[in-house]
Formats: structure tokens, sequence, C-alpha cells
């Protein structure tokens, strides 16, 4: 009976010793709806889809699930009202939709320079914004903010927009038509670029929108309700999203190898892809001395003109469009 007890005893305690080394039941991974404000193929979203294709929202203990919204001021709403936790626009968003009650905030921007360049065909007699006068841009869409960074280069030469021919004809277009000699300019982001440049087209001049007008990247944007009350889990998509950008801009060759794995639209576009971002890192990516930071003074001067050109109608104080409290 003493053996018996003995082995027992052993046996219970052998058992509480090798608990003590068990590795914990893994905890669920928290599902998180993120609203892109276009389809995510497109390679401005190449940091979301990075970060996702490397595991980082996963070591976040986060299941991102990526959708489609209708435009940066379309994702801002669905954040405002709760249809969403989290969302991609543009760094100046809040400035457009926070007037009309709309209560988000951008948590980080990626990037300390503006998404949009302004691509022209020096053949057509266009060295400078000044020259546009009675020229024909094409743009994306009249409501996007690449159009709005166009406004700004042009009212930095005095130029309004009833000065040029402006023609909205959506994200592929944009591109196609400036080759093909259909219009003069193109109100363009580092991707259509580097197609036009592809195209083997000559004449073709980048003018960085912020030599004239500071517009901004892409931001990610939050709404109050989610910043006061759950700050870790925005931390979490801050945190999680600029690896994926400074991964990009440190490693292009290497990122995009594991970007096309994330966007099987791209298969066998490896190189082309690592040009693209290395032109979003030259033109965009660069000019934060920390990631994601918010430039205030831009942003304060963004709505300025806004207020001027009439897109918005009431000054919101600035420190309700923007928190850097999750990137220090």
């Amino acid at each position: 009976m003493k053996n018996i007890r003995k082995f027992l005893i052993a046996g219970l305690v052998g058992a509480a010793a090798l608990g003590a080394f068990a590795t914990p039941q893994a905890e669920a991974a928290e599902d998180i709806t993120y609203l892109l404000p276009a389809p995510g193929f497109l390679p401005a979203f190449s940091p979301w889809m990075l970060a996702k294709e490397r595991g980082y929202y996963d070591d976040e203990g986060l299941n991102v699930t990526f959708q489609v919204a209708k435009g940066g001021v379309d994702v801002a709403k669905q954040v405002g009202a709760g249809n969403a936790v989290v969302g991609g626009a543009i760094g100046d968003t809040p400035i457009l939709v926070r007037a009309n009650g709309v209560p988000v905030k951008a948590v980080a921007v990626l990037g300390g320079r503006s998404l949009m360049q302004l691509v022209v065909n020096t053949k057509r007699d266009i060295e400078t914004p000044a020259d546009l006068k009675g020229k024909t841009i094409t743009a994306m869409a009249y409501q996007d903010t690449t159009f709005y960074a166009l406004l700004g280069v042009l009212a930095s030469q005095g130029l309004g927009k009833d000065d040029v021919n402006a023609q909205a004809v959506g994200p592929v277009n944009i591109w196609k038509l400036f080759v093909a000699g259909e219009s003069d300019a193109m109100a363009s982001v580092p991707d259509w670029t580097y197609y036009a440049m592809q195209s083997g087209m000559e004449g073709i001049k980048v003018i960085p929108s912020d030599e004239y007008f500071k517009s901004m990247a892409q931001a990610i944007i939050v709404a109050d309700e989610t910043i006061e009350n759950n700050p870790e889990l925005v931390r979490k998509l801050v945190r999680a999203t600029l690896k994926g950008m400074k991964d990009i801009m440190d490693d292009p060759d290497g990122a995009a190898v594991d970007y096309v794995k994330a966007v099987p639209q791209n298969k066998g576009k490896e190189k082309d892809m690592a040009e693209i971002f290395r032109m979003f890192t030259k033109y965009v990516y660069s000019g934060q001395e920390t990631l994601g930071l918010m430039d205030v003074e831009r942003l304060t001067a963004l709505q300025e003109f806004y207020l001027e050109q009439g897109i918005v109608r009431t000054r919101t104080p600035v420190d309700e469009l923007y928190t850097n409290q999750f990137v220090q």
C-alpha cells in the first residue's frame, strides 16, 4: 500500500512539473475588418499586404481581413459609424469629414511626403506647373484627395481648376491616356508613374507635389471611441502596418517577393514591384524622423487651403484631426 501511495504521489508531482513547463494555450486572434479606399491589389497598399503576409498582424494577435470601401471619405464615414475598427485614407481625410461630424482621427501617416506627383509630358512645352494653363490633365476622380493636391499645386502658380482641362478617368486610364498622348499631364502616384515610364514614352518628367504644395501620404484612420476605449488595439495595428512600410523601405527586392505572394495578381512582376517600391520610398515614404508621425504644420496648412477653396466650410481644431500617441 505504501508503494502504491508513493507511486501516485510521484506521478502527481511529475504531472505538476510538466504542467509548469507546458506552453499555455494560445488565445484566439481578434478578428479585425480593415477598410481600404480602393482594391488591395494596388501597390499603394503594399505596406498592409506585406504586414499580413509576413505575419505582423498575427504577431499582434490580430486576424485582419481587408474590405474595400468607396474611397477614403467613405472609409472614414464607415469607421466613424463603427462599421469597421480601422481604415486607410489620406492623412488629411479627417479635415474633410470631421467638419461634418464624423469622429475620426489619423493615428499614423505612412510617409513624410505626398502620395501625389505631377507627371508631365515635356514635349508639350511643360516644365513647371505654371505651364499647365490650357493643358489637359488626367486625374483619378474629382473627389479624390490626389485631385485636391493637384488643385493645390495649380493654386501655388495662381491657376485654378478652370484654367486647365482636368478629366476624371479612373485608376487605369489616368496613365494610359497620358501615354497615348490624350493628356498633357497626370495627377499620379508612383505605380502609375512607373507604368507610364515602362511604356517607352519619351519626355516624361516627375514633379513632386511637395515642391509646390505639401499634401499628404496615406494614413491609418480610427474612431475617437476606439482610441479612447481600446488604445492597445490601435497601437498593435499601427505597429504592424509600419513594420510593413519599413520592410519596403529597407529591402524593396525582398519585400517584393513576399508582396507578390500576398497579391497573386502581380505574379511574375517581382522586379516591377521592387522598382515601384523604390519610387514609393523616394516620393512618398521618406521624410519622417519617426515613422508614422503626423506633420502638424502640414496638416494645419492643408486645412487652411481647403477652407480657402470652399472644399470645407468649418475649421476644426487641428488637435482633433490626429494623434501621434501611437507612433512616439
